[in-house]
């Protein structure tokens, strides 16, 4: 096990160098001068020039690449924000934890929805608690997150103004931010369990068990689940994934200063090592989260565990 994990540690190495290469080509060739940008239309273009020359954007592409490439591996130095000239890893640490709350406590309200919801779609299959259910789930994947989160926030913080309208400072700002991520995204899991579910309790095993007498809830929960548990666990991972780097939209909308936010803002301002920064930490953060589902399918599985020791 421990010569796969440092496998898969030093294979995500080129991984990364790859993303790097990848989103830093596509900022550096996309129409646009980060100087005039921030300098502003009406600043003479002499301004500009020494502006770009001072952040090093006139020498070649394969040197800027190679020296942002070592300072990143070398000394962990990301950059500095083109607009206020702080380093943009001190911005991304500052915000990250907003997001991450927001990211966990959206993950555990989707499971919270998605996993039971799923498994009662699939042992009361072809009834109408199963038709409600399908057709509940498809009617959150129709609805846009933004729209949603609108509703919630012009009925609950301006109408009735039970919680926050906008941020994060008090925990009741917590509350409308993931309800929008949770229920919408909530439908990808009910179907998921629904699916891997009704696979299950049709195998020979769960028919014995029932056979012998077993409760029905030791042969959902002990026998069904865990068998079916392993692409609901994968599920769960990218949830968390595309939560961690999706909360731009709900970060925008209810205004919480996270990375989501900052992304938007730094795209806008064509602050270039603030995007760079947080595509690279969200794609590694995507590379660990990834390697951890693998090691927990591993210690679920003592088939794909017996793989792994080889």
């Amino acid at each position: 096990m421990s010569k796969y994990v440092i496998r898969r540690l030093l294979l995500m190495i080129p991984t990364m160098i790859a993303v790097i290469f990848i989103v830093f080509s596509i900022l550096s060739f996309i129409p646009g001068d980060p100087g005039r940008m921030i300098l502003g239309i009406a600043a003479p273009q002499e301004a500009v020039d020494m502006f770009n020359h001072n952040l090093g954007l006139d020498r070649p592409f394969i040197v800027r690449f190679l020296d942002y490439v070592g300072g990143i591996f070398l000394r962990f130095d990301f950059g500095e924000s083109y607009r206020n000239s702080i380093p943009v890893i001190d911005e991304i640490m500052m915000r990250f934890p907003t997001t991450f709350r927001l990211a966990v406590f959206g993950v555990i309200s989707v499971v919270i929805l998605g996993v039971p919801l799923g498994i009662l779609a699939a042992i009361r299959r072809s009834t109408i608690t199963d038709a409600s259910i399908t057709v509940y789930a498809m009617f959150l994947t129709a609805i846009p997150g933004f729209w949603f989160g609108m509703i919630l926030m012009y009925f609950f913080a301006l109408k009735l103004k039970w919680v926050p309208v906008f941020g994060v400072s008090e925990w009741k700002g917590y509350i409308l931010p993931i309800i929008t991520m949770a229920v919408p995204g909530s439908s990808g899991l009910i179907r998921l369990t629904r699916v891997t579910m009704l696979e299950t309790v049709n195998q020979e095993y769960i028919k014995t068990a029932r056979a012998k007498g077993a409760p029905e809830a030791i042969v959902i929960w002990k026998h069904a689940l865990k068998n079916a548990v392993l692409p609901i666990i994968n599920s769960i991972g990218l949830s968390f994934s595309g939560l961690l780097g999706g909360t731009v939209v709900i970060e925008t909308i209810f205004s919480i200063e996270g990375i989501g936010k900052y992304i938007m803002t730094s795209i806008g301002a064509r602050d270039i090592p603030a995007v760079m920064a947080c595509t690279i930490i969200l794609a590694g953060i995507f590379c660990v989260i990834v390697l951890l589902i693998d090691l927990i399918y591993a210690f679920i599985d003592p088939r794909i565990r017996a793989k792994f020791s080889s």
